[in-house]
């Protein structure tokens, strides 16, 4: 065979291997990039799923925080009615059909109210998560924290809005900065809740899925996908469970604030429109009804206490549903209003 002929077969058969390889190489390469995007569109998913699942937990807690603090900022009203009565039994002394109240005195109620309004002051310039804190670790025990002192000196009582929040929080985690404390940042942590910003509910697996990225090689990016997908399912459930948690608590704790407004309005009129101030001279029916209001704001005053979250025990920067507290807290609750007598 001539040689061009020869040349020219050689160039045919090479020319068709280049299109076969050309060929499997463009379809690896359609194979990886239609990996990439599943890969890409499964991670996205996680990562929407998980924060969205984060802002409604938050939201929910913030208004479970808050209501806290508005009851135990109600107790002021009590504190200064019930102490107008002369001759009246001390908290210790009153019992209603033989519940059992954790004690509390008039000086930590008082503490509280003071709290709790220096702590609604700020939230009007707080952002997400501010009240979700003090739902996750006790509103009671951050109302109480919130008449002490600031770094400052200065009591935080006496100061308001984001001043007033910042100084709690500094509080809570030992002070500030400067003074060797932990400031703003432990305190937000020891809450549950950044200062002014997004809660840490679940410690930072939300703000690590945020700032992680996806591999560019194609198979390795879908498996770190699915194992993300995997790890959003686990928070998204924890999430869930505080979130039934909480609106649980919410309930129960809006029912019983509902029946402590009823007679503490009775009281108002017994105490103050009617004028009978003398506990000896109270008939039954209106000893019954200090007896229960009392009652009421013990266990108001103790559910506020009880902190939405825990700890895990496999690792403490995850926050879970603190239930079994909590539904122990909403069966005292539920057991009290049971008693309460049905004309009421």
């Amino acid at each position: 065979m001539p040689i061009p002929f020869l040349l020219g077969a050689v160039a045919v058969v090479a020319g068709a291997a280049g299109i076969g390889a050309g060929a499997y190489g463009a379809k690896k390469m359609y194979d990886a990039n239609e990996t990439m995007n599943l890969a890409k569109s499964k991670y996205d998913r996680a990562k929407d799923r998980v924060e969205s699942e984060n802002r409604s937990t938050i939201e929910l807690m913030d208004k479970v925080g808050a209501y806290e603090l508005e009851i135990i900022n109600s107790f002021g009203e009590f504190s200064s009615i019930f102490e107008k009565i002369h001759n009246r039994p001390t908290f210790a002394e009153i019992e209603f059909e033989g519940l059992e109240v954790a004690p509390f005195t008039p000086d930590e109620l008082k503490q509280a109210s003071v709290g709790a309004a220096t702590l609604l002051g700020g939230l009007g310039g707080a952002g997400l998560g501010a009240a979700a804190g003090f739902a996750a670790s006790g509103a009671t025990t951050a109302a109480v924290m919130a008449v002490g002192a600031a770094s400052t000196g200065t009591a935080i009582s006496s100061l308001s809005g984001v001043a007033a929040t910042n100084a709690v929080l500094a509080f809570l985690g030992g002070g500030s900065l400067a003074a060797g404390g932990g400031g703003m940042a432990l305190g937000s942590t020891l809450l549950g809740a950044s200062t002014l910003g997004v809660g840490l509910l679940i410690g930072g697996a939300v703000f690590a899925f945020s700032g992680s990225k996806l591999s560019d090689k194609a198979d390795e990016a879908y498996s770190q996908a699915c194992r993300v997908e995997d790890a959003a399912n686990e928070i998204a459930g924890r999430l869930g469970d505080i979130r039934r948690v909480a609106g649980d608590f919410y309930n129960a704790i809006d029912g019983l604030n509902n029946f402590y407004k009823k007679y503490l309005d009775q009281l108002r009129q017994i105490v103050e429109i009617n004028g009978r101030t003398n506990y000896l001279d109270f008939t039954e029916d209106e000893k019954q009804i200090t007896n229960i209001t009392v009652n009421l704001v013990g266990l108001l005053f103790n559910a506020c206490k009880t902190k939405l979250t825990r700890n895990s025990e496999e690792d403490p920067e995850v926050k879970l549903a603190n239930s079994d507290e909590v539904y122990e807290e909403i069966g005292r609750t539920d057991s009290f209003l049971a008693r309460l007598p049905k004309a009421s």
